[in-house]
């Protein structure tokens, strides 16, 4: 198949960003699944030593911003002075 190989590459250089950017959008949807499996409370890799790891997140903040809840009465788990 044409386009496929490094010599035929070099023949069509057009080709060349199109390989560049099918590239980068792979690694970074890679980056993002491998993101939301390793960093979000609703994924549990060990089950045995905790079951529910998202009750840990029921009292903190995990989201940037949510349009439901009230920040103003929430309590911050920063230190006082």
């Amino acid at each position: 198949m044409q386009g496929l190989s490094f010599q035929s590459l070099k023949k069509h250089k057009a080709l060349i960003p199109l390989y560049v950017c099918t590239g980068i959008g792979c690694a970074g949807a890679m980056f993002y699944i491998l993101r939301l499996a390793t960093r979000s409370p609703d994924v549990s890799w060990n089950k045995r030593t905790n079951p529910e790891p998202w009750q840990e997140y029921r009292n903190k903040q995990y989201k940037f911003y949510s349009p439901n809840i009230d920040y103003s009465k929430e309590e911050s788990p920063a230190p006082k002075f």
